[in-house]
């Protein structure tokens, strides 16, 4: 039993049991009040901001953790490249792929034949034949790449694009044979290879150089002809475009009145009498002009160009000739320089 006493001095009992659920009372009462302070104290406080070591910490990909880039190709598709991609599909670009030092996961053919100049170094690629138009998705899925590239707006047209966006992101260029320099920075850009890039160009440009200057001594003045024969037709190369772009105007080696003003000209029998050239170099174009190349080479209107009679035409390699790519043109640099500068 215990005693307690009000101020009057009258004293009150109570049993025990009485007296413990008093004091049990009084302390729940009091963790009450203390826990809504807390909540009270807490919701006064600013809320904590995730971190990037929170974000990281939660699986989130963000461009700055992951290194991924966002980047707008030529016909103006946004698209998210990884920070290194080590799988890329990037058909008819394996010589540019290669001076970055990238193979890519297969490479171009027509039929069995892809670019043959390139094969000790592909050996190993295999072949995709491109003949009979486009791979399907279902064919570049089975490479399981992590990036697409397509050398040329064409190429993506009539849904392509769409359907191979769905397999990895898929960069377009307009044209990257048109300007083969610009491309192979944009590459370089993409692949995460600017410094090779830059280093390609940097040799590149010093062979052109040395090059020019061989070439303005021995043949400073003379024209140039490029014929090209092949399976639907001859016709002359001009300057805006691959070897042409090379020997005419990086080489700076003069043309044809007949591709003044044009990419190409077609030729005949009866244009060929018009044909201002002091060199020809003939290609033949994947082995398909042979036919043509006989019908025009044995008429008397070729045998009557002065070129011709001096016996300044040249067959060249067809391989790397229409080739497109820095080691292509290194290789068009040699031959021009070796035939012309003698």
């Amino acid at each position: 039993m215990f005693h307690l006493a009000n101020r009057f001095g009258t004293v009150f009992r109570f049993p025990f049991t009485v007296w413990l659920c008093l004091v049990l009372a009084v302390s729940l009462l009091t963790g009450c009040g203390s826990d809504q302070a807390q909540r009270a104290e807490s919701s006064e406080q600013p809320q904590s901001v995730s971190t990037a070591a929170d974000t990281s910490a939660t699986g989130a990909n963000t461009p700055a953790s992951s290194g991924e880039r966002t980047v707008k190709d030529e016909l103006g598709h946004e698209i998210t490249v990884p920070a290194e991609p080590k799988r890329v599909f990037a058909p008819y670009l394996e010589d540019s792929l290669l001076k970055l030092g990238i193979k890519p996961v297969v490479q171009w053919s027509n039929g069995n034949m892809a670019h043959a100049y390139l094969q000790e170094e592909l050996k190993d690629v295999p072949k995709l034949d491109f003949s009979g138009g486009l791979p399907s998705p279902e064919v570049i899925m089975s490479y399981n790449p992590d990036l697409i590239i397509l050398h040329t707006a064409t190429y993506a047209a009539n849904g392509t694009y769409e359907n191979y966006a769905k397999i990895a992101p898929t960069y377009v260029f307009q044209n990257a044979s048109g300007d083969v320099e610009k491309s192979l920075v944009t590459l370089g850009e993409l692949l995460g290879k600017s410094a090779e890039a830059d280093q390609a160009l940097k040799a590149y440009r010093q062979k052109v150089q040395e090059a020019k200057e061989k070439l303005d001594q021995a043949v400073g003045g003379k024209k140039v002809a490029i014929m090209r024969f092949a399976a639907k037709g001859v016709s002359l190369m001009g300057a805006n475009y691959l070897c042409g772009n090379v020997v005419h105007q990086q080489l700076g080696v003069g043309k044809s009145k007949l591709v003044e003003n044009a990419n190409s000209a077609n030729v005949t029998l009866e244009t060929l009498s018009n044909l201002d050239a002091d060199y020809i170099f003939v290609i033949n174009a994947y082995g398909q002009g042979t036919q043509r190349m006989k019908e025009m080479t044995e008429s008397s209107i070729w045998k009557s160009i002065p070129a011709v009679k001096q016996g300044h035409v040249y067959e060249v390699n067809d391989e790397y000739w229409l080739g497109s790519g820095l080691i292509a043109y290194e290789k068009i640099i040699d031959d021009t320089v070796k035939l012309l500068a003698k």
